[in-house]
């Protein structure tokens, strides 16, 4: 431990206890967490290659793809990596400086995450219900200012947490019983008053996770009153089909994350502390995991893409989805 005042104490190091009472399973818990995040890097890396490359995917609803791609890449690599080396080598202790970092990459693109759906929903609005101007309204410049504030966003209310939790005197250890650096996690191994930290995660969670659910929500309300009045069968197959992937992404998403945030702060007691590092792995996990898995299967350009791929094709044009 490392005195850096005289009532304050900050720990030079900290140890990750995996996920506490089945250690002796590491082993094999470790193993979905690999191929999923195997999975995870081919398919969001092979989507952001295609989006690059491909000129009938410079649109819109790739543009933001790509975003979701980037952030999901980002976001599992910020924990998997650390976490089987917990589980394969047992290399549980991290520099505190480096879980204060591992801690705002965490945070930061989970909240970049609900932004970027909470983006595609409104994406998907404008392409129902303003088909005509779809083109005019989702420029370059605005999907990337969107892009650019939704980042921003997250890091502006992220950053506090590593200086909240800095500020605590550690007296009583340091090992924080998770796979990764969690902000509550770490917090709660303090002995210091955590209240203001508990306070100021509960209002981000809101300002993030509330925020873009208002808008998503109002998002498909719109989405399915318009879709309600067209008169042809075809046509509104068709537009619910524009959404389903979509759909099927934020369930990936937020399924887990309400479990893993509901049962942290109230029901701490009944749901074992073993289920909820493993749920709140899987967060970070199955989201990255599916989403290239259904926008592949679900979208016909970017399979039509992928097979002029491997055909050796160098057709480029424009197909239907």
């Amino acid at each position: 431990m490392q005195r850096t005042n005289g009532t304050t104490l900050t720990p030079v190091s900290c140890i990750l206890k995996g996920v506490p009472g089945l250690e002796d399973k590491h082993i094999w818990i470790s193993l979905p967490f690999c191929s999923m995040y195997i999975v995870a890097m081919a398919g969001n890396c092979g989507l952001l290659y295609l989006i690059r490359y491909e000129e009938s995917l410079h649109r819109p609803m790739y543009f933001f793809l790509a975003m979701l791609s980037f952030t999901d890449v980002v976001m599992c690599t910020s924990t998997v990596p650390n976490t089987l080396g917990i589980f394969w080598f047992n290399l549980k202790e991290i520099d505190f400086n480096a879980c204060l970092t591992q801690m705002f990459f965490i945070h930061t693109f989970t909240g970049m995450e609900s932004g970027v759906l909470m983006l595609m929903a409104l994406d998907c609005y404008v392409a129902i219900c303003y088909p005509l101007r779809y083109a005019t309204i989702l420029t370059n410049s605005i999907i990337a200012n969107a892009g650019f504030i939704t980042f921003m966003r997250g890091v502006i209310l992220i950053i506090p947490f590593t200086f909240l939790t800095k500020r605590l005197p550690f007296c009583r250890g340091n090992v924080i019983p998770h796979t990764y650096c969690d902000h509550m996690s770490v917090a709660k191994i303090s002995c210091g008053n955590v209240k203001i930290n508990a306070v100021y995660g509960l209002m981000v969670a809101l300002l993030i996770g509330g925020f873009d659910i208002l808008c998503i929500t109002v998002s498909y309300t719109m989405i399915l009153r318009a879709v309600v009045k067209l008169s042809s069968a075809d046509a509104r197959q068709k537009a619910f089909g524009t959404c389903t992937s979509h759909i099927c992404a934020i369930v990936f998403s937020y399924t887990p994350a309400f479990f893993s945030f509901f049962a942290h702060r109230f029901g701490s007691h009944k749901v074992p502390h073993s289920l909820h590092i493993i749920v709140a792995n899987i967060y970070l996990l199955l989201p990255p995991t599916m989403n290239p898995i259904v926008y592949g299967v679900k979208t016909k350009q970017i399979r039509d893409c992928v097979i002029r791929l491997f055909s050796g094709s160098k057709d480029t044009k424009s197909h239907g989805i």
